[in-house]
């Protein structure tokens, strides 16, 4: 599909599933062929429609509109994840030589931010040019993060993409990781899973994880591994191969380490989603370092979609362009600290198309 000049239709409701009510809003982004939705809760991305080859539209993104199962067992579907998306090991960092403990989320790890993460909160919403602007205060020991963190999050839509971008400054020297945590099945939701569908990943190493799912340290070569997306494969192919880290993740749940981004700060391709069958495929450009791959592994069933298909294993894919897991216990990681008089900015397109 190509992308044209024409304006983006912005609307706003509120979001009235059961057990909702008006303190949530629904923003609904329309541009040609394309149309997202935004939650306040979680500065949600709760659908994204696209054509496919023969340009009827389907819903591609993993979704409920069921507030109970939002807020439990789809409680990261579409959120923007923060203040520090993926895991932090030992539930503690230490900024300027002081310690400070994580609200621990089980596994002896801090997970996307602790256990009340930006996910759940309401933002704050208003219309902008192509789109809606999210803000959030995030306080000062906010989940055991120290400094007060005000962010933005802004999804702007396109004839042919979704672009999310982030921004958040802070009070005291704190660490910041955001992402967007979207289960893509480019055949639709419900449709099926996405082991058919071909991935490509611009990355040539990825982090190695322990059981725990930290990273155990230096970045390894995808290379003769099933981590090796450099050209496009099915999703499916690796995870039956008998690779250690596969078979421990039950799929993939890992971080590839990006190639070196444009010294201008623009995105940059990060990975291709194809799907054969229907034609579509999604381009992710980005200007973080890494990205997590996550095969939704673990789903059990536990959500049902609007398809009326509950969601097991491989039904979607997460894409989740990010700093690398537990950073702060990386030096050797791209830095995450955000310091007072500083500026996060993060940059993520959604390019669509269909052939």
């Amino acid at each position: 599909m190509a992308a044209s000049a024409q304006a983006t239709e912005v609307r706003r409701r509120p979001f009235e599933p059961s057990g909702a009510g008006a303190a949530i809003e629904q923003w609904t982004l329309r541009n040609g062929p394309l149309e997202a939705t935004v939650l306040t809760l979680g500065a949600t991305l709760h659908s994204l429609t696209a054509p496919d080859r023969s340009g009827t539209p389907g819903q591609i993104l993993l979704s409920t509109d069921e507030l109970p199962l939002i807020l439990g067992a789809a409680r990261h579907y579409g959120t923007t994840v923060g203040r520090y998306a993926n895991r932090i090991a030992d539930c503690r960092i230490t900024v300027d030589g002081v310690d400070h403990p994580l609200a621990p989320t089980g596994n002896g790890v801090t997970l996307h931010g602790g256990p009340d993460g930006f996910a759940h909160r309401v933002w704050d919403a208003e219309e902008i040019p192509g789109g809606v602007r999210l803000r959030l205060h995030s306080p000062d020991g906010d989940q055991g993060f120290p400094g007060a963190l005000d962010v933005t999050v802004s999804y702007t839509l396109s004839a042919d993409a979704v672009t999310i971008d982030y921004h958040a400054v802070t009070n005291r020297p704190t660490v910041v990781n955001l992402t967007n945590h979207a289960y893509f099945n480019l055949a639709g939701e419900g449709n099926g899973d996405v082991l058919g569908h071909l991935l490509t990943v611009d990355a040539d190493h990825y982090t190695p994880v322990d059981a725990r799912q930290i990273p155990l340290g230096p970045y390894e070569p995808v290379a003769g591994t099933p981590f090796d997306f450099t050209t496009a494969r099915p999703i499916g192919k690796g995870i039956t191969e008998d690779h250690p880290q596969v078979v421990a993740a039950r799929g993939y749940d890992h971080n590839w380490v990006l190639r070196d981004r444009p010294a201008d700060g623009s995105p940059s391709r990060a990975a291709l989603l194809e799907d054969p069958e229907s034609g579509r495929t999604l381009e992710v450009l980005t200007t973080e370092p890494g990205i997590q791959v996550y095969t939704a592994n673990g789903f059990r069933g536990a959500v049902t979609g609007a398809r009326g298909v509950p969601y097991g294993p491989y039904s979607g894919v997460a894409l989740e362009t990010q700093h690398h897991p537990d950073s702060p216990h990386h030096p050797g990681y791209p830095s995450t600290e955000l310091r007072p008089g500083e500026e996060f900015r993060s940059t993520t397109v959604l390019r669509l198309s269909a052939a």
